[in-house]
């Protein structure tokens, strides 16, 4: 059965179609269970720890429904964005309705566009990662598949990193940090890798060219469905999407650092440079990202046997709760302090200050 538990974030599709077809207070109800509801079941229970022994392990490996569910979100977030193309370029809506149709297309990008994605493209598969590259396309943020397998799994809790929080950073200078940052280390890692090749950057044989002209398809389908105020929603739902993958970014690795070892190089990324949560709604919501330490360690272990690490630093409540918490800064850095200086005295390490 356990499968079926992951049916959940695509249970969410229902209010995100209902916004976008039926309207009205509709267009709330997503937004509400996503930063609500979650947050709020979270905080209710503390989740386990316990991980899949290894029997367990190869029947979950062996199960294509974990990926199937994967798969389903593409053509149902396909579909979504082209009912919202639609319903802003025909149905003249008030503000407060219209906000929270472009805020339930928002959370779809980020939840799906984004997060399904990261999955996906971690996955050796070509047929996957084409599918990852679709949906970060219905987010405008396809950089993200050159910059975050490439360079943030690298550079990940160093300096270097631009999707790396500092202790001190305020979410908003991480978002004016690490958007455009994203955005040049990934036109650097692909410049590099045809400069190796003889190839100038503008080549075809740039995955970032051949990414950025598939989601310039897509944004003139968008705007032949809706026309100009479709274009103008996905714009701004987009950008909530991203904003909110970059704010999931920021609490991930906020303040952590790896050591330079005694040859100048960083250390191995180990678990305790990840913040993790094993509160379950927000495991569920996310398909175990929050148990990040293992996803860095092994990056294509799949969704469904992401391991729980002692060692692994814990935040004090769910990623959605910690999302908006990081949207408060003096907030954030009230609870977020304490944490930090005891993860500096149980590594005997320093913590990385904006």
């Amino acid at each position: 059965m356990r499968p079926l538990v992951f049916l959940t974030p695509l249970a969410l599709f229902v209010p995100a179609f209902l916004a976008t077809t039926v309207g009205g207070a509709w267009t709330w109800t997503m937004p509400l269970l996503t930063f609500g509801l979650v947050p709020v079941l979270d905080q209710l229970d503390a989740g386990s720890t316990a991980n899949l022994d290894a029997e367990a392990e190869a029947e979950a490996l062996a199960d294509p429904r974990y990926a199937a569910l994967l798969w389903a979100v593409v053509p149902l977030q396909l579909a979504l964005l082209a009912t919202f193309a639609w319903r802003l370029g025909t149905v003249a809506m008030p503000a407060w309705e219209l906000a929270g149709t472009v805020a339930t297309m928002g959370i779809a990008c980020g939840v799906y566009g984004i997060n399904v994605a990261h999955e996906l493209g971690h996955r050796r598969h070509p047929g996957e990662q084409l599918l990852a590259k679709v949906l970060l396309a219905t987010s405008l943020y396809v950089h993200f598949f050159v910059e975050h397998n490439r360079g943030h799994h690298r550079r990940v809790a160093t300096p270097e990193d631009p999707a790396s929080a500092r202790r001190g950073e305020s979410v908003y200078a991480f978002w004016a940090r690490a958007v455009p940052g994203s955005w040049r280390s990934a036109w650097a890692l692909e410049s590099t890798r045809l400069e190796r090749l003889g190839l100038p950057w503008w080549s075809w044989q740039n995955e970032l060219v051949r990414l950025l002209a598939g989601q310039a398809v897509l944004v003139a389908i968008v705007g032949l469905i809706g026309g100009p105020v479709a274009l103008a929603g996905f714009a701004v739902a987009a950008t909530l999407g991203f904003l909110l993958l970059e704010t999931v970014n920021y609490v991930e690795h906020y303040g952590l650092v790896r050591q330079r070892t005694d040859r100048g190089a960083y250390e191995r990324v180990r678990p305790h440079h990840s913040w993790n949560s094993e509160r379950p709604a927000g495991r569920v919501l996310l398909h175990e990202l929050t148990r990040h330490a293992d996803h860095h360690a092994h990056s294509t272990r799949p969704y469904q046997v992401l391991r729980h690490h002692a060692e692994a630093p814990q935040l004090p409540a769910g990623y959605p709760a910690m999302v908006l918490l990081a949207l408060v800064p003096p907030l954030f850095r009230a609870v977020m302090e304490p944490e930090l200086t005891a993860w500096e005295e149980r590594f005997g390490t320093q913590t990385q200050a904006a």
